[in-house]
């Protein structure tokens, strides 16, 4: 019992040095993938990249510890952080405050349901994701992923439109107007570190060496060049307006919000005092319901009107000129007579936020990480209200089904290489705890990792120590190493990341899908196309597909086989209409393949009319029940109803191959002696031999027999 609670304990039966010298070379290497990685995903979560280090840190070891596979490399992956961000930018700006403590938050829902499926042993729900949706969905959100990071790639900024399609629209005009050169190599450099490395050994830390270069290189080159200046210092017409009229804009969107989040706050407590039964404030709810759609429109008017300034703003292009100690800067296109400029191109930096017209940032060079705040995060239980919850349990259940599903997929792959024994229910409450102690680190959602769960396997990690090593260097690395972070290109981080999404783009998927059935193939392209069309909103192609998936089943389900059988030439009862073989006029062998119920129980009854109909001499109908393995009320009443209706009609009935648990049913409401223990056979081929014996000798017929009717080749010569 002590090591289902404490599955970790297992690890040092006979552990020894020589183990833990394997596992400590294998943590170390891991983490030298996860550090840049974990920074590159916070990123594409919409967090600070230093957010990726504190997901590093807590999650790996505790999912480790209490999960079942050893060499199972748990923390921030690119498809948990695309889903992360996605679903909160409706409820608040990408990094600000608000979306940074949603995305805690969020981490701590996760980890909640993941863990309540592992101790509640439901680790079978994982299996309503079929594997056609779930190909489909990983294409789409690699495509979606590695287009996500052209922005850092060009050196570009763009607002981000409803729709990705639109926002990559917005990206590519922005870069045929501007892009920046040297950020541009910086990606493509440290695309071309990490393949060429890959190539030469796999096992070189190919992401660790890109980073490192390009950090090395941003530094003594002075790639980041910021100049903090006062609007004035801009010899654009009109550009101090212009600034003023966004930061009036930006505060109206902001001071619009407060006031919807207060009325927010009302509306709960009015809805409260409802349910409770207290009176009727229904008509003060709608009244400041009506407000708060009033307030939504106007926010929604001046997010436009924003995006249209700060487009402008981000387009204009300046060249400095050096007067002294100071810099004044005139647009590239109006720069007066005789006056000599540094050459380069500057911008003006905005975000979502009011700017100081005292102190703009303009850009003359790219971008970088910058400042990483030193020291572990702060540890506190994230602030969990019932109301909150229910908002993020949607989004919490899908990423915990999809991260799950990785988690196990890989955990699985490479237990059928170690042999060692993986329980998903053990694996769901590990997932479950680096979640939620993970969110008390300040960590937000994660997974499983496929490429560093093959670095680790491949480094030769025997038990979950090597993760606690992994741990213990992100630690390291937050007490002692940020500052040498500093200068690292976001360039590099966006190169990181597309090239970990490569691996999920598999088209074979597709093609294998459809081989082995049309319409899981079609689903897997439609789930593939929803997911792209209402990208960032990555739930609708896992909904639309996961409908799609239960409609067919249900369908299946309704319509099940039914199938009529005869005798096939290598002497073996198949399907009649299937192999094209002639049938008995007076016998209907008739093989029901799946579960009798409320569902189906009708569809039966259809098929046995319409083989009467097709048999006008039928005699005797013979059920073959093998492929029946459950059958509920309605599938009895439905049963029973049409033995009545044949018996009624003077034909004979009977069953074959009927199962433990549907004998069962069928004695429990008195069913079995309605059929009659006669009429009941252990297996189809001797209930044709009796049957046939009976009906073929039958007077009552126009004559004895059937002429070269297959299924007398049942009867044994005589």
């Amino acid at each position: 019992m002590i090591y289902k609670f404490f599955p970790f304990l297992l690890w040092f039966k006979g552990y020894n040095f020589g183990i833990f010298k394997l596992d400590l070379v294998a943590g170390v290497t891991v983490a030298l993938v996860l550090i840049p990685q974990s920074m590159a995903y916070a990123q594409l979560a919409g967090l600070p990249a230093y957010y990726g280090l504190y997901a590093a840190f807590l999650p790996p070891m505790v999912a480790a510890l209490f999960g079942s596979s050893r060499q199972l490399g748990t923390g921030p992956v690119a498809v948990v952080s695309l889903m992360s961000a996605a679903s909160l930018e409706p409820l608040a700006t990408a990094g600000s405050p608000e979306f940074i403590a949603y995305s805690i938050v969020l981490a701590l829902v996760v980890g909640i349901f993941q863990l309540s499926l592992g101790v509640l042993r439901l680790g079978m729900v994982v299996n309503f994701l079929s594997h056609p949706v779930i190909n489909g969905f990983t294409n789409a959100a690699a495509i979606i992923i590695a287009s996500s990071q052209f922005s850092k790639f060009f050196g570009v900024y763009v607002d981000k439109a409803s729709h990705h399609y639109g926002t990559m629209m917005r990206l590519a005009q922005s870069a045929m107007d501007y892009t920046h050169i040297p950020t541009l190599m910086y990606g493509i450099s440290a695309i071309v570190i990490m393949v060429g490395l890959r190539k030469i050994n796999p096992r070189i830390p190919a992401v660790l060496i890109a980073v490192a270069i390009t950090t090395l290189v941003s530094y003594f080159t002075g790639f980041n060049n910021d100049a903090y200046v006062p609007v004035t210092a801009l010899q654009a017409p009109g550009i101090e307006e212009k600034i003023n009229e966004f930061n009036k804009v930006t505060a109206q969107i902001q001071e619009h919000g407060q006031q919807r989040a207060e009325l927010g706050k009302v509306i709960d407590e009015l809805r409260k005092v409802e349910a409770e039964g207290h009176g009727g404030p229904s008509v003060d709810v709608l009244e400041i319901e009506g407000k708060v759609n009033i307030l939504t429109a106007k926010m929604d008017h001046a997010k436009e009107e924003a995006h249209l300034l700060r487009k402008d703003l981000r387009h204009m292009k300046f060249e400095a000129v050096q007067e002294g100690e100071n810099y004044t800067f005139y647009p590239k296109d109006a720069i007066p007579g005789g006056l000599e400029t540094d050459g380069g191109t500057w911008r003006i930096k905005l975000k979502n936020s009011v700017v100081d017209p005292n102190k703009l940032t303009l850009m003359g060079g790219g971008a970088i990480v910058g400042k990483i705040p030193e020291g572990l995060p702060t540890f506190t239980v994230p602030q969990l209200t019932v109301k909150s919850f229910f908002k993020l349990l949607p989004t919490a259940i899908i990423i915990s089904l999809l991260g799950f599903m990785e988690a196990i997929a890989i955990a699985k792959a490479m237990a059928a290489q170690t042999g060692q024994k993986l329980d998903p229910n053990q694996e769901l409450i590990g997932q479950g705890l680096g979640n939620i102690l993970g969110s008390i680190g300040s960590s937000y959602s994660v997974s499983g990792s496929f490429s560093r769960s093959a670095v680790n396997l491949q480094a030769g990690a025997v038990s979950g120590i090597s993760s606690v090593v992994t741990s213990a260097m992100v630690v390291i690395t937050l007490l002692f190493f940020t500052p040498l972070l500093y200068h690292l290109p976001q360039a590099t981080l966006a190169a990181v990341i597309m090239m970990a999404v490569i691996g999920l783009v598999n088209t074979r998927g597709f093609v294998h899908a459809w081989k082995a059935q049309w319409y899981d193939g079609a689903i897997s392209i439609i789930t593939f196309l929803v997911t792209l069309y209402f990208a960032p909103h990555l739930d609708k192609g896992i909904m639309i597909g996961f409908a799609l998936s239960m409609g067919v089943f249900l369908y299946k389900s309704m319509r099940p086989v039914v199938a009529e059988l005869s005798m096939h030439e290598d002497k073996v009862l198949k399907s009649a209409e299937h192999y094209r073989l002639k049938g008995c006029r007076h016998i209907s062998v008739v093989r029901f393949d799946g579960a009798l119920f409320f569902a189906n129980a009708s569809y039966l009854d259809e098929q046995v009319a319409k083989f009467r109909t097709e048999h006008p001499d039928l005699r005797y109908i013979l059920l073959d029940a093998k492929g029946i393995n459950d059958m509920d009320a309605s599938g009895e009443e439905a049963l029973a109803m049409l033995v009545e209706r044949l018996r009624a009609a003077k034909l004979g009935f009977a069953m074959s191959s009927v199962k433990g648990q549907v004998m069962a049913v069928m004695e429990r409401t008195g069913l079995l002696n309605k059929i009659g223990m006669e009429n009941l056979y252990p297996d189809t081929e001797s209930a044709v031999k009796d049957i046939v014996t009976k009906v073929h000798t039958n007077s009552d017929l126009p004559e004895k027999g059937c002429k070269g009717c297959p299924l007398t080749e049942c009867i044994p010569a005589a």
